[in-house]
């Protein structure tokens, strides 16, 4: 066998591989929006219901109006959650919720985040962690193909001119 067929071969079994991998890119994206939505409603609603404790929390992390503060942040994480779930302004979701996970670092968790490069086993098995890679994931590979934001795309689609990625990733 020549070596021209030998890499035409493997060229096209690699094709084939990334074909059939690439269709497990939405049920993924899907699996992450529904179990980390559901996460994210649940730490916005444990927020949302005790909001005195939270402020407190806030108040010995010495960040700035804390009761505003602690209310703002439960609404985000719950109805960010929500929006995960739904698939809806994923990316932009996506975006708000990665930054109140890099605030949840920066205020709660300094000493993970500062190690990020010293020591990366204690930045990753801090508890924003899981909830700030979730929400990186969404806002960069998109809802995927099972999201409302897909559906209304497909539904009324913007002007070609001047758009750019649609909001699905593809």
């Amino acid at each position: 066998m020549s070596p021209k067929t030998i890499t035409g071969r493997l060229a096209g079994a690699c094709g084939w591989f990334t074909s059939l991998t690439s269709l497990a890119q939405s049920p993924f994206l899907l699996l992450v929006r529904l179990y980390w939505g559901w996460q994210f409603m649940q730490t916005g609603w444990g927020k949302l219901h005790h909001l005195a404790q939270m402020t407190q929390f806030f108040t010995n992390l010495g960040i700035p109006a804390p009761g505003p503060t602690a209310l703002f942040v439960g609404l985000v994480e719950f109805c960010g959650g929500l929006l995960l779930i739904l698939g809806l302004g994923s990316r932009l979701t996506g975006l708000v919720l990665t930054v109140n996970m890099m605030v949840a670092y920066f205020t709660a968790d300094r000493e993970a985040l500062q190690s990020v490069i010293s020591n990366p086993g204690k930045f990753y098995g801090a508890d924003p962690y899981t909830f700030l890679f979730a929400a990186v994931l969404v806002l960069i590979f998109g809802p995927g193909w099972f999201a409302l934001d897909t559906w209304i795309a497909r539904v009324c689609p913007a002007p070609a001119a001047g758009r750019g990625r649609s909001l699905h990733g593809r």
